[in-house]
């Protein structure tokens, strides 16, 4: 595959969560990759913080302070694009609490913002793409907790889990319009979300890395490469699909 397979000079490309960690990331290397990244989050200034990176990367960054789950936001955000050749919707939160002692309000929340969230972004996308008939590529963030149940992680896991059904069936509709939909399934990464834990995240780390074949956990770059990926001509033939960079590990919770 030539390098140029790589090459996003001249496309544009929308990234929800650019705040940081994955988000961040993600945004910082489709940059590289010569795009013109349009950095979305809740948070202000962990958005003007990213998008001042791409720029001193010599890249070109737009901000867009919005909340996913308000479907209106994204809608304006999305219109505000000169042309929209790549979604990478990534934003997302974590909730924790036992089967037992969820809360509506809490299960609610992550919905909110972990599956709606990454459906307006899929449905501005689609819908923009198609009406400028762009070849373009989606990119959902789901988790490794979809492949195994994890205590306390019920809504985490419901929500993500929706997303690699959003992704599949989004990728039989707008196929035919060329437009390929995919998720990335990381396994456990170190980003601000997930260092919120304290001892307990050292202890997980811990874990992760001496189970994994790679002897570590993984960074948000790695996830950021994976993106990246299914983002450009590289692959060009792949959609429906559910990538998961996890060190060769399925997050045992």
């Amino acid at each position: 595959m030539p390098v140029t397979a790589y090459d996003l000079s001249g496309r544009t490309v929308f990234v929800t969560g650019a705040a940081g960690g994955i988000g961040r990331a993600s945004a910082l290397l489709l940059a590289q990759a010569g795009a013109s990244v349009h950095c979305a989050d809740h948070d202000a200034q962990g958005l003007e913080e990213t998008a001042a990176l791409v720029r001193d990367a010599g890249g070109t960054a737009r901000t867009h302070h919005l909340d996913v789950s308000d479907r209106a936001q994204l809608k304006r955000a999305v219109a505000c694009c000169e042309r929209l050749d790549v979604m990478a919707a990534i934003a997302g939160i974590m909730h924790s609490s036992p089967v037992l002692e969820t809360r509506d309000e809490d299960l609610d929340r992550v919905l909110a913002v972990n599956f709606k969230g990454v459906l307006h972004a899929c449905q501005e996308a689609a819908l923009r793409m198609i009406a400028d008939r762009t070849r373009g590529s989606i990119v959902t963030m789901a988790s490794g907790a979809i492949d195994t149940g994890g205590a306390g992680l019920l809504c985490y896991g419901v929500t993500k889990a929706a997303v690699v059904q959003l992704t599949k069936t989004l990728a039989t509709e707008v196929g035919p319009h060329g437009i390929r939909v995919n998720a990335v399934a990381p396994g456990w990464i170190r980003t601000p979300m997930t260092a919120r834990h304290g001892e307990a995240q050292e202890r997980t780390e811990a874990l992760m890395a001496r189970m994994s074949p790679l002897g570590r956990v993984g960074e948000p770059e790695d996830i950021a490469h994976a993106v990246l990926h299914l983002a450009c001509d590289a692959a060009a033939f792949t959609t429906g699909q559910i990538l998961r960079p996890n060190g060769g590990v399925a997050m045992p919770w």
